[in-house]
């Protein structure tokens, strides 16, 4: 099994790292995933790079930031994985380290089984191609409209600049998730209202047994309708900032599968999410310290009053 995780990973690397022999590889891991992290290290020693693995303790949730020593050490690295159990795509971390150049990808919340299976195994340059062209709607649009099950959330991406994830992050400075294929935006903040019924995953709760109502209220999340799940979403964000809409984004990636993990889960083609929380990484005013993603299936989505997206499916894709 190892083996071939190790095998998988040369080829991510080549492909959508770009990964040579004499680079400064460092694989930044936590305590949770520190076994799939040291496979990541060996695929960049064999592939001749100046491999380093970094350990640290399980931050308490994503978008919290990592200690300085690790950021540090992702300035000074040509190329980054991040492979823990909470993200660190939106910290400062991470925005600081492709601003001096490096080329990281983060692997929030990753299993051996998607190593193995799904979004990983996908044709990164098909995703590309679409990721580029919904990102370049987004970034023409000026308002949203997402509809299902009879619910309706509106807010305005005036001025904002679509941010493709592509899974390909070959130039000194770009970076994102892998497995990717999403293209996102930062809502303008205070901009939204209505709700919108989540039935997929939300980061830090898993696949959902049931749909979740969240009521969106001058861009700020006031009430999630669903039990427990909808409360453990409210626990998570806190009162303050965290509950501030923060991420709009759709998948592109035909492999991925809803399995529990936002990380696949919100690359899912068929489906959009919606995040709350920090969105200053990526165009956005809200510092919050917590990002939480929230996955929606088929949803109907309007950009600027046109329809774009019918039950999930892209419209002339």
């Amino acid at each position: 099994m190892s083996e071939k995780i190790i095998e998988i990973s040369m080829k991510t690397l080549a492909d959508c790292l770009g990964l040579k022999a004499g680079e400064t590889f460092l694989v930044v891991t936590d305590d949770t995933r520190k076994e799939l992290a040291e496979l990541l290290y060996e695929a960049g020693r064999r592939m001749g790079a100046e491999a380093m693995l970094m350990v640290m303790k399980e931050r308490g949730k994503s978008g919290q930031e990592p200690p300085a020593a690790v950021a540090a050490a992702m300035v000074s690295s040509q190329a980054v994985v991040c492979i823990t159990k909470h993200s660190l795509t939106h910290t400062q971390a991470r925005k600081q380290a492709a601003a001096a150049g490096a080329r990281v990808a983060t692997m929030p919340g990753i299993t051996e089984d998607m190593f193995l299976e799904g979004a990983i195994a996908a044709d990164y340059m098909q995703v590309k191609a679409l990721t580029e062209k919904v990102t370049e709607m987004l970034t023409q649009s000026r308002k949203v409209r997402i509809e299902k099950d009879g619910h309706s959330l509106e807010f305005s991406i005036e001025g904002r600049d679509g941010v493709p994830s592509t899974g390909m992050y070959l130039e000194p400075g770009q970076s994102g998730n892998l497995p990717s294929g999403e293209a996102y935006i930062a809502p303008v903040e205070g901009s939204a209202s209505g709700q919108i019924v989540v039935d997929g995953s939300i980061a830090g709760v898993g696949k959902l047994a049931g749909p979740i109502v969240l009521n969106v209220e001058k861009g700020r999340l006031v009430a999630a309708e669903g039990g427990e799940e909808g409360e453990k979403l409210l626990q998570m964000l806190g009162d303050g900032a965290g509950r501030m809409l923060g991420e709009f984004g759709i998948g592109t990636n035909e492999k991925a599968r809803i399995t529990g993990v936002v990380l696949e889960d919100e690359k899912v083609y068929g489906t959009i999410h919606v995040a709350f929380g920090s969105n200053n990484t990526f165009g956005g005013t809200v510092a919050a310290g917590v990002h939480i993603d929230c996955v929606v299936g088929k949803p109907d989505v309007y950009l600027d009053e046109e329809l774009i997206m019918k039950n999930g499916e892209l419209i002339g894709k």
